[in-house]
């Protein structure tokens, strides 16, 4: 791995993907088959392409397995390889949420730790970096209204613990396209609003943090689909990852094109939406029709 990666807080998240490219490239270079390589770890051709793309922890029988296949024998180059597998079995914080983190979500929270550029479009809510804890609090409510307290006070401060990234010494690049819609519906009453609005106008003020407006008139827009993010990892070779969640799901796009095509999209909506300059100035206004 590069310094830069080292010089982040990744998790075993990108170690995986990290690792997974490394035995992409080393079974590429060797012309053997996925079909091969799950033989050899007695495992399909598909536990393989899990493997490559980092969606999976790695046995270390099953490393050393594929590096025999492989042909790996310089002493050094394993050992490195056999630390990167035991990296990408670490268990990241968030794992002391395991009873309010599905699993789909899980893969998420650690290339959001992991990643040097974040791009979100959002269109029913502030996106959950930049929310307070009143608004997150109603926000968590709507979804889990039937659960009990404690559970929603649980998901508040996963939500909450999330947002440590933007404040740590090398905080990744946020840029976010928010829908007018978000911000005129009034999530937990106008008091709540008012003191969210207030936080997007402090937030935009940092560095490593743009947001951008996209206004009713923008009709017709890029993202008519929904929520989009879009990760980029510090690591060079890694591709960026494609977030697309849903009600009670996510779906993260991987075929060839994919990211190429949704990050037009956020591209596209950056174009339509207001200038991070306006932003200030809408959300002041926004605030004076509460």
């Amino acid at each position: 791995m590069t310094d830069a990666l080292h010089e982040r807080p990744v998790g075993p998240t990108a170690t995986r993907m990290v690792l997974g490219v490394m035995l992409r490239r080393l079974r590429e270079a060797r012309n053997i088959s996925l079909e091969r390589a799950g033989e050899a770890i007695r495992a399909s051709h598909a536990t393989i392409r899990q493997l490559e793309l980092g969606r999976t922890g790695f046995r270390l029988r099953d490393v050393v397995d594929l590096y025999d296949l492989y042909g790996v024998t310089d002493h050094a180059e394993r050992a490195t390889l056999l630390g990167l597998a035991r990296q990408a079995n670490a268990r990241g914080w968030w794992h002391a949420y395991d009873d309010v983190v599905p699993h789909w979500f899980e893969a998420y929270l650690g290339l959001e730790q992991a990643a040097g550029v974040i791009r979100t479009y959002e269109v029913q809510f502030v996106p959950g970096l930049l929310q307070t804890t009143e608004y997150a609090r109603a926000v968590i409510r709507l979804g889990h209204h039937h659960r009990p307290e404690p559970e929603v006070e649980r998901r508040l401060a996963l939500r909450m613990h999330r947002q440590d990234i933007l404040r740590r010494p090398r905080p990744p690049y946020l840029w976010v396209v928010i829908d007018e819609a978000a911000l005129r519906r009034p999530i937990g009453g106008a008091a709540v609003m008012f003191a969210q609005l207030q936080r997007l106008i402090d937030l935009s003020e940092l560095p490593h943090v743009t947001i951008q407006l996209l206004p009713f008139n923008a009709a017709g827009h890029a993202a008519a689909g929904g929520p989009i993010t879009l990760l980029r990892l510090p690591e060079p070779e890694l591709p960026d990852v494609v977030y697309l969640e849903q009600l009670s799901s996510a779906v993260y796009p991987d075929r060839n094109g994919d990211p190429d095509y949704y990050r037009d999209i956020m591209n596209r909506l950056a174009t339509q939406a207001e200038r991070p300059s306006a932003t200030p100035g809408i959300l002041r206004r926004i605030i004076r029709e509460l």
